[in-house]
């Protein structure tokens, strides 16, 4: 079924879309902003001619988190440390009854663990629960963007990441007991009513949609939990723009992958950076 899926949205696509693209530029530096998803079912044509141009001529690519074993560890360790509830907490208990149930419906759905959902904070429930529609869709991270991308490029482009799993996890389990409540409840939502909406979201990505891509990948999150959204999507940019405007004050050129949702609208990292004086190219 899902083979038979990706094959008709991949022909329903207009035969010269691709993932979106930006290149920032000054006198001596070059640097390409690509849009990832992390996590993809195997088998699509994704990769855009002058991505792989870039690469090829590439002195570094910066990734968001570091790519490997050890990073996938780190990001375990830290999950099972920090998203877990204090003894005698229970995520049913915590939740309104209105959520509660409907994340007992969404995880019967989705064949996750009430077991093990019922220890998690809500952040984590909703991490574990994204994880089980991916695999639903046949989708995972060996076939997502930065795993291909780090195994097909030459070991000598340096490996740059622009923060630690640490920070990253962070922000997340930083946000407030709500604010996580709320991002639980859209994720539950979005799942039960619409489990098709993954693959809409892969699909205006392969297209370079990228209006297409505020509503599936920003707008749910940023209406309903307007902090998580900050914490996550605009306090990132701008952590992240300085780095990179740090990195095109230097010479060479650079490839730099993040998540689809980091380039796009006018708090994406191509905004910033033509904000700053630099051209930006790009849809």
């Amino acid at each position: 079924m899902l083979a038979g899926l990706v094959a008709a949205f991949a022909l329903a696509a207009p035969a010269l879309a691709e993932p979106p693209v930006w290149v920032v530029k000054d006198r001596d530096s070059e640097l390409v902003l690509f849009g990832s998803v992390h996590v993809l079912p195997p088998g699509l044509a994704w990769k855009p001619a002058s991505l792989q141009a870039a690469l090829g001529k590439a002195d570094d690519l910066w990734f968001e988190l570091p790519v490997g074993p050890e990073a996938d560890r780190e990001i375990s360790l830290i999950a099972a440390t920090r998203g877990v509830l204090p003894t005698g907490q229970s995520i049913f208990r915590l939740l309104p009854p209105g959520d509660a149930a409907l994340l007992i419906k969404v995880a019967d759905a989705y064949g996750v663990d009430k077991t093990t959902l019922d220890r998690l904070e809500p952040w984590l429930a909703e991490v574990t629960l994204a994880a089980a529609a991916y695999r639903k869709a046949g989708a995972d991270t060996a076939h997502g963007v930065e795993t291909t991308l780090s195994a097909a490029t030459p070991a000598t482009v340096q490996r740059r990441a622009l923060e630690t799993p640490a920070r990253q996890l962070g922000l997340i389990d930083g946000s407030p007991l709500r604010e996580q409540i709320a991002s639980l409840r859209q994720t539950l939502q979005e799942m039960d009513r619409d489990p098709g909406a993954y693959m809409q979201l892969v699909r205006a990505w392969m297209a370079g949609d990228v209006k297409g891509l505020d509503r599936e990948a920003l707008a749910p999150l940023r209406r309903a939990s307007p902090v998580v959204f900050d914490r996550l999507v605009i306090q990132r940019n701008a952590d992240w723009t300085r780095q990179l405007d740090a990195r095109l004050k230097g010479r060479g050129r650079t490839v730099v992958v993040v998540g689809v949702g980091h380039l796009v609208g006018a708090q994406g990292l191509p905004a910033r950076l033509r904000a700053l004086g630099y051209s930006v190219t790009g849809p």
